[in-house]
């Protein structure tokens, strides 16, 4: 542990660092680090993220190639490693988030136990903020206990948005939920027909703060063909299967449940279910866990694995009595694009003139004064003159549009002069 201590302090003496694009060498690397990240955690968490470097290191060649042009799978791996002198240091994974790629997922960061966290962690993501210009808001999912990397997060700019507690129920309690029939009448399969009704479930089913920066859209809620044959073909080599379906409502004409179930067919890892329940009919908590439960008895038995936000009491309230167990509390963190502007130079406005703020509002050209008038001209009165107003009235204007110039007759005799003919 000591010669790796004072190889790091040469390194960080003699050479500088670099950060750049995950590369097919470095597979090793993020594996070692990998392990150290995760040598605190549980058994299940590291054997878990080992068998997704596994997957990575066989299907890398595929998924560099899928990110040189846009399609579902662009992004399935987008990553960058810190390097110092032919060493890793640390490793971020990101991914958009929605359809949009307005908002970005920060998947995990993995650091070497020998470097300085804070500060190798700190440059990761201010790389990602900094190279991917397209991204408002970043978000991120933390186990509430991890110190370390919620000191690093908050560093960062990342604030609280939602809690999160994921639930485990024993095959035991799912054979005893599934003995009792649902009530769930207007149970439909789900289409790319349906986005519209489950983009509005979704809508209403989280506050306003998450909605805006989860900034999901119908699009989110559709399916291409070309995802749809990637889902199969991950399906069939993972040997998993997807049941999805939501709850209609014909007098308001809306989805007011919706659940999907990821079931593993070989019996080997738990299956994985997502239940959104809309506020005004939080009844339906029982029903599509049942309904759920009476699923996964025609699959291998394995423990169900639920998760539940801090503003669905009701749905953390039922899972408690039913007697489902607590395996994780993590907490979701968001940073919005109003840090870049703090982050930004201050720049003085005290030399900056008035008519350089207000270019904008300048004319682009001279403007050229017309010759045609709508309003006839004002005469000066002399007081030995006469005045003109009395015999304004009977005077005609005739616009001439050709050659754009007023054309007025003469006026009318006046009454002294026809005196002095007679």
């Amino acid at each position: 542990m000591a010669a790796r201590m004072k190889m790091s302090s040469l390194l960080t003496r003699n050479f500088s660092i670099v950060i750049r694009p995950v590369q097919y060498r470095d597979l090793e690397g993020i594996e070692r680090l990998a392990q150290d990240s995760f040598a605190a955690k549980t058994e299940k968490k590291a054997a878990s993220i080992m068998r997704q470097m596994q997957w990575l290191r066989r299907w890398y060649g595929l998924l560099k190639f899928l990110s040189w042009f846009p399609n579902p799978l662009q992004h399935a791996f987008c990553g960058y490693v810190v390097e110092q002198g032919r060493m890793l240091l640390g490793m971020i994974q990101v991914s958009p988030f929605n359809r949009a790629r307005s908002t970005w997922r920060v998947e995990r960061v993995m650091l070497d136990g020998a470097a300085d966290k804070q500060v190798i962690g700190s440059q990761l993501l201010r790389h990602c903020f900094e190279s991917i210009l397209e991204a408002r808001t970043w978000i991120l999912e933390v186990n509430i206990n991890d110190t370390e990397a919620l000191a690093l997060y908050r560093q960062n700019g990342f604030q609280r948005l939602a809690e999160m507690t994921y639930w485990e129920i024993k095959p035991e309690l799912l054979a005893e939920l599934a003995c009792a029939q649902p009530d769930l009448p207007n149970l439909l399969p789900v289409s790319n027909a349906d986005a519209q009704l489950l983009y509005q479930l979704d809508t209403a089913s989280m506050p306003p703060l998450i909605r805006q920066v989860f900034d999901r859209q119908i699009q989110d809620f559709k399916t291409g063909f070309f995802a749809a044959l990637v889902d199969a073909v991950k399906q069939w080599i993972t040997k998993t299967e997807v049941v999805s379906g939501y709850v209609f409502e014909p007098q308001r004409k809306a989805a007011i449940g919706y659940f999907q179930i990821s079931l593993d067919r070989k019996g080997e890892q738990a299956h994985a279910a997502t239940l959104t329940v809309h506020p005004a009919y939080t009844w339906l908590y029982p029903e599509l866990i049942t309904q759920l439960a009476r699923i996964a008895q025609d699959f291998p038995q394995q423990p169900l694995q639920l998760v539940s936000a801090d503003y669905q009491p009701e749905g953390e309230e039922y899972l408690e009595q039913i007697g489902a167990s607590r395996i994780e509390h993590t907490l979701i963190m968001s940073r919005s694009v109003w840090h870049k502007v703090r982050e930004s130079k201050f720049v003085s406005l005290e030399g900056i003139q008035l008519p350089e703020v207000l270019q904008g509002l300048q004319p682009a050209r001279k403007p050229i004064p017309g010759g045609m008038s709508w309003m006839a001209p004002r005469q000066q009165t002399h007081p030995d003159r006469p005045s003109l107003q009395a015999n304004s009235a009977t005077e005609n204007i005739n616009f001439s549009c050709k050659n754009s110039h007023l054309e007025v007759p003469c006026p009318r005799e006046s009454a002294e002069d026809t005196q002095k003919q007679e």
